[in-house]
């Protein structure tokens, strides 16, 4: 006997099958859809005889109509408008507010006249000149410019040392005259740190020229020569010198990287105490620098009026270099 393939293994489980549902009854094999609709159906018809059967027994559970007695009415249902009251608008009080409120402000005016008042930059201010106090050809300024940590004031030291400048700084000047009494501008500086606000430009030129007409004053024999440390820092302030002191003979820049004075400046906040050396700060002044004093190099650097320096190197190596181009550029006897 062979074995039988797997084809004919189906082929004989067909024909069984077919045999099968052949010899079945038909009732047997009804749809289930007809089969389940018929018991919904006798269970639907067995609830409403159920129903039915309960309202005959007991006919208070039938529903009834609610009543409709004014208890069921909205709450909101609209009714007759109120009487109108006394509408009569009484002006008298509007009448004495104002009077005490403008008698309250002219007492604070007069008041006020009498308080001393604060000098302002215009009456502090030199009069308008029509030439410079100083001339060029008699004074030497050197305007000292670059950002914080370059090392301007290690230069100017050296420069003063070797040279016989006279180095001026205008943030010292206007500490000190803050603190000078009887300034004529203390009260001014005081009032501008107080409020947050900026020195006006004709504050910091006068005092400017008020050390240096002192300076040459007091010393007969002493070489006109001024390094003036951290100005101008806008245009209009070099502007303003210019017209009224002196003319600058040039501007000393120390160009330094930004990440160069930032380390610079970092170490120096180890021992220096100054509130200001510290990195969020210090970012803070480079930006000042780059928006406000850079034009101000820029702009004599087309006059031809700036010498600039790689601040980089070390300091005896940056003032070799700035005693070569000075000499360079104002001679060997500057």
């Amino acid at each position: 006997m062979h074995p039988m393939t797997a084809s004919a293994h189906r082929q004989a489980w067909r024909k069984l099958a077919a045999s099968t549902l052949r010899n079945l009854p038909r009732s047997s094999i009804r749809p289930p859809t007809a089969h389940c609709g018929l018991v919904f159906r006798r269970n639907a018809s067995s609830s409403a005889r159920l129903w039915s059967q309960q309202q005959k027994v007991n006919p208070a559970a039938r529903p009834t109509k609610l009543p409709t007695s004014n208890t069921a009415r909205r709450s909101y249902s609209s009714g007759a408008p109120p009487p109108k009251g006394n509408q009569n608008i009484k002006f008298w009080p509007f009448v004495a507010v104002i009077a005490l409120g403008s008698g309250g402000y002219m007492l604070l005016v007069n008041r006020r006249k009498d308080m001393p008042a604060v000098p302002s930059a215009a009456g502090l201010a030199a009069p308008a000149k029509s030439t410079p106090t100083f001339s060029p050809k008699d004074v030497t300024v050197l305007f000292v410019l670059g950002g914080p940590g370059a090392g301007k004031g290690t230069q100017c030291a050296r420069l003063v040392s070797e040279y016989g400048f006279t180095h001026l700084s205008a943030g010292d000047l206007l500490r000190a005259e803050q603190e000078r009494p009887g300034s004529e501008f203390g009260e001014l500086i005081k009032q501008c740190i107080k409020d947050g606000a900026i020195v006006p430009m004709e504050v910091t030129v006068q005092l400017l020229e008020n050390a240096m007409t002192e300076t040459i004053k007091n010393k007969h024999n002493a070489p006109k020569k001024f390094l003036i440390d951290g100005f101008p820092r806008k245009m209009d302030q070099a502007f303003k010198f210019e017209e009224v002191v002196c003319p600058a003979r040039l501007v000393l820049f120390y160009d330094c990287p930004e990440a160069e004075m930032e380390r610079r400046l970092m170490e120096r906040g180890k021992t220096s105490g100054r509130a200001d050396d510290n990195a969020e700060s210090i970012r803070k002044r480079f930006r000042t620098f780059i928006e406000t004093s850079m034009p101000v190099v820029d702009h004599y650097e087309k006059e031809g009026r700036v010498v600039k320096i790689d601040a980089t190197p070390t300091p005896d190596s940056v003032f070799q270099t700035t005693r070569e181009r000075l000499t360079k550029a104002l001679g060997d006897k500057f």
